[in-house]
């Protein structure tokens, strides 16, 4: 996709949303139960769209809702329901009208007190805490995030009793049974009037922030970090994070400089990134122009997305990183500072994510399990324990407390930020340089993601590809190796394509909210050998 013009410049006028439309258009608009586009639709991350395309509206909340209260009761999840909101403008209509539905099912249901924002990894932190020893009355939870989306869209996702993102078969029934109720009108949903949801004893508000802050010193060497007076500094880009940062200065000793202290629900503050939208992407050089503007200033300087649950890390010496260079960085450290760990637990990674973490992992001599595109399939293993580290190229991750013991099963972008000054502090050389020496003792990786234009019929005939579809019997110049269509660490469909060679791969697959299909290639040589793996994966796609 060509640069916009604005990418990484201040978003002008024009490009901020009307907030009261689309606030009207939530609440008003009438989905078409049978446009595919419109219904219920849960991909990687929960169910996401907007006001604007008719896909995210009061009408979806109420029926999602009501799906879950129906999910728990035939599953007999009878504990609290732990609910978090990001700072996107509909994120509060939305959870107004989950709380109406809730209230109306007697679901127990715990928000941040005083309308406050609340992260992903907090609520995955307060499921795991309160199910803790416990068999009966697990909690759950739902967060009302769209991710890093523009400030148009809306996002509503589901944490069943393990904390993480629920897996397939929870997903599946959860939207079946909310797009039958919009199909029937919502006829079967039970809602109260707001203020009666607000006052029934089922609705209570807590600080959902200090239980998460007071406990990070059990998952980050915090004493460390205050030792070592490093000049840090964070952009919470407006984010469900933006209050935590001075909680965990105060409780920490910390001096951690916040950049940005802005909450606007149109993102007007953000600079534009590559496409020419709006988009809160912490992995972005465009929209990260400021916080990376800043580097020569702090020895390490970090962000996260509305909701928390990304990471993204600045050094002097590389600017922002490539999420896989810090994900190869950060399972380096643990693997060899966390002396508590099982070592029997395997490091978690996305077929799509760089194969240095493969090179790292094999000269630690630790287990390597590489799984679909999906937080979800690391939730289970960071729950066990069986997994110490989870993560993925979009820069998401988690891993075990200190300990060895489970911390968040979902993608938590504070600890990964905390773990850069940790390592910073511990080893006296920063991420960036740390990952030149994992290069030096390797290799150069390079590596891409593009976007292709695909039609529903084509994104549907990529995601039923089987092995045998692939006709060639080379990629840019080198005999295939492997071609998979199942995840070498637990055989679950990638609802792709993934092609090998000893000197570089690509991988293909559909998106689930957009017309395109994304291609990701990493060659072991250079850049022109990585744009002939492009070339070739678009002409096998296409053939196949």
């Amino acid at each position: 996709m060509a640069l916009s013009p604005l990418a990484g410049k201040p978003a002008p006028k024009e490009l901020l949303v009307d907030l009261a439309r689309l606030e009207r258009d939530y609440l008003e608009g009438r989905p078409d139960p049978d446009d595919p586009a419109q219904q219920v639709s849960f991909g990687t991350s929960g169910h996401r769209g907007s006001p604007l395309r008719g896909s995210f509206t009061a009408a979806h909340i109420l029926a999602i809702t009501q799906a879950i209260c129906d999910y728990r009761h035939a599953h007999t999840v009878t504990g609290p329901l732990y609910m978090g909101k990001d700072t996107h403008a509909v994120s509060g209509p939305a959870q107004r009208t989950a709380l109406e539905v809730l209230a109306a099912n007697d679901v127990a249901t715990i928000i941040q007190r005083d309308d406050g924002f609340t992260p992903t990894p907090a609520i995955s932190h307060a499921i795991l805490v309160h199910n803790r020893g416990r068999h009966d009355r697990l909690a759950d939870g739902i967060v009302v995030t769209p991710s890093h989306n523009p400030p148009e869209d809306g996002g509503f996702k589901y944490n069943p009793t393990h904390g993480g993102p629920a897996d397939t078969d929870v997903t599946g029934w959860i939207e079946d049974r909310a797009n039958a109720l919009l199909r029937d009108g919502n006829a079967g949903v039970k809602q109260l009037p707001l203020q009666a949801a607000m006052g029934r004893e089922t609705t209570q508000q807590r600080d959902l922030m200090l239980p998460y802050v007071d406990d990070l010193l059990n998952v980050i060497d915090m004493d460390a970090i205050r030792g070592a007076r490093l000049a840090l500094a964070v952009d919470p880009l407006g984010g469900a994070a933006v209050g935590y940062w001075d909680l965990i200065n105060a409780i920490y000793g910390l001096d951690i400089a916040v950049t940005n202290r802005q909450v606007d629900p149109t993102f007007a503050f953000m600079t534009v990134d590559y496409d020419g939208a709006i988009r809160m992407d912490c992995s972005s050089p465009y929209a990260m122009a400021r916080l990376v503007n800043l580097k020569d200033r702090y020895r390490v300087a970090f962000a996260n997305d509305p909701d928390s649950d990304r990471h993204g890390i600045v050094t002097p010496t590389a600017g922002l990183m490539n999420p896989n260079h810090y994900l190869a960085v950060a399972i380096e450290y643990l693997l060899t500072h966390r002396p508590d760990w099982p070592s029997s637990a395997a490091v978690g990674k996305t077929l799509v994510s760089s194969g240095m973490v493969d090179r790292v992992v094999n000269k630690l001599g630790r287990r390597l399990s590489e799984v679909p595109v999906g937080f979800k399939w690391f939730a289970p293993g960071l729950f066990d324990s069986s997994y110490c580290f989870g993560g993925e190229e979009s820069a998401g991750a988690s891993f075990l407390r200190r300990d060895g013991s489970v911390w968040t099963t979902d993608k938590d972008g504070p600890i990964m930020n905390l773990l850069a000054a940790e390592i910073t502090a511990r080893t006296g050389r920063d991420p960036g340089e740390r990952y030149a020496a994992l290069t030096a003792e390797f290799w150069e990786a390079h590596y891409t993601r593009i976007d292709a234009p695909a039609t529903p019929e084509q994104k549907a005939k990529l995601s039923r590809l089987s092995a045998d579809s692939v006709k060639a019997s080379n990629l840019a110049g080198e005999p295939i190796i492997q071609k998979l269509t199942r995840a070498p660490g637990n055989n679950a469909p990638i609802g792709g394509l993934k092609v090998v060679t000893a000197s570089g791969w690509f991988a293909a697959r559909p998106s689930g909210t957009e017309a395109v299909y994304k291609i990701y290639a990493e060659s072991f040589r250079d850049e022109h050998h990585l744009q002939m793996l492009v070339n070739d994966a678009q002409r096998i796609v296409q053939d196949a």
